[in-house]
C-alpha cells in the first residue's frame, strides 16, 4: 500500500541518516576546525549544519533545495498542491532557526519533523464504534459518492464490521435506478446475514430509506445504513435528489466513498460533495492497490473531515479503520 511514496520517503531518510552524522562540539572548544569535505549527493547533500553545544541549527538557505525536492516527491505521488504546501511550510517552520538537541544525525531531526508535518495534515481519524454507541438509536448513516467506486460493497463491509462489534443493522437499498444494484445489495446482505429494505426498480430512494428508518425503529435496530445511487457532483438533478434524502432522513452521519487510486480526482470530488451536500467522514476503497497515497494524505486536510476506513481487499473483513499514526508509521517506518 502506497509503495511508491513509501520508498521515496524512506530513501530520503536513509540517505540523511547515512551521509550526515553529527557529532556535538563542546562549547568550550575554541574555534573548532572545519569538518572535512565529504562527497554528498541528492537530498542530503543540500542540508548543511552548524553544531554548537550538541545542538543543530539550520538556516533558510540550508533547506530550500531539499524541501523543493521533497515537494516534487509529494506532487508526483498525487498529494494535492495545498496539502503539499502545508507540509513543506510546516517543515520549514519547524526546522529553520531552531536549536535542536540531537543524538547522532540530521536524518533523525528531519525525520521527526516530516513525521510531525504529515501527522498534521492527516486529521484525527474517526471512531465509528464510539460514535454509534453514543448516539440515539437507530443511528442513520448515509453513503454518498460517484459511480463505480465501491460504495455498495463498502455498505456491506460496514454492516459486517458493525455486526462483529455487536450492533444490529438494517440496510436501505437506495440505489433504485442502476440495473442490478438491488440484486447486488441483496446478495451482499444474504452473505452477511443482514436485513435489507427494498422497493421496486425506479422507486423514490427517499421513500426506501425512510421505510428502512421506520423498520429500524420498530425492531429496535441499532444502525440503518443507506446506500444511494452513484452520482457526479456536476449532475444537478442527482445532487438535488441527494439533498432531499438528507433533508427528509436527517442522517446522523454521512460517509463519502471514493477510490484511493483516484488520487487528486478523489480529492476534488470530495471537496464538491462536501460543499454541495455535506460530508462527515470518508471511506477510501482500493487502498491496497494505491501505489502513491496522495488521496489518503490529502482528503482530510482538504475538506476538513476525517478518513474513517480504508478498503484493502475484496472480502468483507478487508476494511481497515483509518489511523493517522499507523499511516505515518507505514510511510516512514516506526519512530
Amino acid at each position: 500500500m502506497f509503495d511508491s511514496l513509501k520508498q521515496k520517503l524512506r530513501h530520503v531518510q536513509e540517505k540523511l541518516s547515512a551521509n550526515i552524522q553529527i557529532a556535538a562540539i563542546p562549547s568550550e572548544t575554541p574555534s573548532p576546525p572545519p569538518p572535512k569535505k565529504e562527497e554528498k549527493t541528492g537530498f542530503t547533500a543540500k542540508v548543511k549544519t552548524l553544531v554548537r553545544d550538541r545542538e543543530l541549527i539550520l538556516s533558510e538557505k540550508d533547506i530550500d533545495e531539499p524541501l523543493g525536492e521533497l515537494e516534487m516527491i509529494l506532487l508526483e505521488n498525487d498529494v494535492a498542491f495545498p496539502t503539499t504546501e502545508t507540509i513543506i511550510s510546516a517543515l520549514r517552520s519547524d526546522l529553520v532557526g531552531t536549536h535542536r538537541r540531537i543524538g547522532s544525525s540530521v536524518g533523525r531531526v528531519v525525520g521527526d519533523s516530516l513525521r510531525s508535518a504529515l501527522r498534521g495534515v492527516l486529521g484525527s481519524g474517526f471512531d465509528l464504534v464510539s460514535f454509534v454507541r453514543n448516539q440515539e438509536k437507530p443511528v442513520k448513516i448515509l453513503f454518498t459518492g460517484v459511480n463505480g467506486t465501491g460504495k455498495t460493497t463498502s455498505v456491506a463491509k460496514i454492516a459486517h464490521f458493525l455486526r462483529k462489534e455487536g450492533f444490529s443493522v438494517v440496510i436501505a437499498s437506495g440505489d433504485t435506478y442502476r440495473a442490478g444494484a438491488q440484486e447486488q445489495l441483496s446478495t451482499h446482505a444474504q452473505r452477511i446475514d443482514t436485513k435489507v429494505i427494498q422497493h421496486q426498480a425506479g422507486a423514490d430512494p427517499t421513500a426506501v430509506i425512510y421505510d428502512a428508518v421506520q423498520y429500524a425503529r420498530a425492531h429496535g435496530t441499532d444502525v440503518m445504513l443507506a446506500d444511494t445511487a452513484g452520482r457526479f457532483h456536476n449532475r444537478a438533478n442527482l445532487m438535488n435528489q441527494l439533498e432531499k434524502i438528507r433533508r427528509v432522513i436527517k442522517p446522523d452521519l454521512v460517509f463519502y466513498v471514493d477510490e484511493a487510486v483516484a488520487g487528486n480526482d478523489a480529492v476534488i470530488r470530495a471537496e464538491e460533495f462536501n460543499r454541495l451536500v455535506g460530508t462527515d467522514a470518508v471511506i477510501l476503497t482500493k487502498a491496497d492497490m494505491d501505489m502513491k497515497g496522495g488521496a489518503a494524505i490529502s482528503i482530510a486536510h482538504t475538506i476538513g473531515k476525517p478518513i474513517a476506513f480504508l478498503g484493502t481487499g475484496q472480502s468483507y473483513d478487508d476494511l481497515k479503520p483509518f489511523s493517522p499514526e499507523a499511516l505515518v508509521d507505514e510511510l516512514l517506518g516506526e519512530a
